[in-house]
């Protein structure tokens, strides 16, 4: 949907936890493409309906009907856009959730937001390029910290370190994050997509190559011991006991 302030909105409607499907990121990626080619179009706010902002992959037994590889082409297509993207993060950003959100250029948060690379908890390789945007963001040992601990970070934690950028009061948290994107939207759209382009770089081709290798890293470590250790872990809601295996 495109607003009369020339700022669109994309959102999650799969709620409460706006977990992965293949039609979901794909349509994200979809939106953004054609998002690209309408010119009313000059900013664009991420959100999602419901208690979370996306909690990643379903391991509950709820099922999956794509590959990783499906997945992450459409994960890549997402950061290929040209036009800043303004994420507005409620409840849980978890797992792949946190890699959705992190394509965005600003987040915007809440203090009940949960940020998550939750991976070597559940005995698997982080993914949806993490690898090339958590550094980015918040420099290599704290993603180092999150990617090995899987720690949860709350919306003021996660504004301290820099892996979100405002905080304010989950009411009012998609608002401003769309006001902020009208300000971005007031700026010479020209201007600000050759300047994102520059300040971006080749950061696209990145996420490409990263999620390539987070694909074959995952795909030998699903059939570990530990994984079936930690996703079961998950479900009955109890800390996992890994054995190396």
């Amino acid at each position: 949907t495109v607003h009369d302030d020339d700022v669109a909105v994309i959102q999650l409607c799969n709620p409460p936890n706006n977990f992965f499907s293949l039609d979901q990121i794909g349509g994200v990626a979809d939106a953004l493409a054609v998002l690209d080619e309408d010119d009313r179009c000059r900013s664009i706010v991420l959100c999602a309906e419901g208690k979370h902002f996306c909690a990643g992959a379903d391991f509950s037994g709820g099922g999956r009907n794509f590959t990783t590889g499906e997945l992450y082409a459409a994960a890549a297509r997402i950061f290929g856009n040209d036009k800043p993207i303004v994420a507005a993060v409620q409840g849980a950003a978890i797992g792949g959730g946190l890699g959705l959100a992190l394509s965005a250029d600003f987040r915007y948060t809440a203090p009940e937001a949960r940020f998550s690379a939750n991976f070597a908890r559940l005995g698997f390789h982080h993914g949806f390029g993490l690898s090339a945007t958590l550094p980015r963001l918040v420099g290599p040992q704290a993603a180092a910290e999150l990617l090995y601990t899987g720690r949860r970070l709350t919306g003021d934690e996660a504004v301290e370190i820099g892996l979100a950028d405002k905080l304010g009061s989950l009411e009012d948290l998609r608002s401003a994050a769309h006001a902020f994107a009208r300000e971005i939207a007031i700026s010479a759209p020209l201007a600000v997509k050759s300047i994102r382009k520059t300040l971006r770089g080749d950061l696209a081709d990145q996420v490409a190559a990263a999620t390539a290798h987070e694909a074959a890293e995952q795909e030998w470590l699903r059939a570990t011991a530990d994984f079936a250790e930690g996703t079961k872990a998950m479900a009955e809601r109890r800390q996992p006991h890994f054995e190396g295996r």
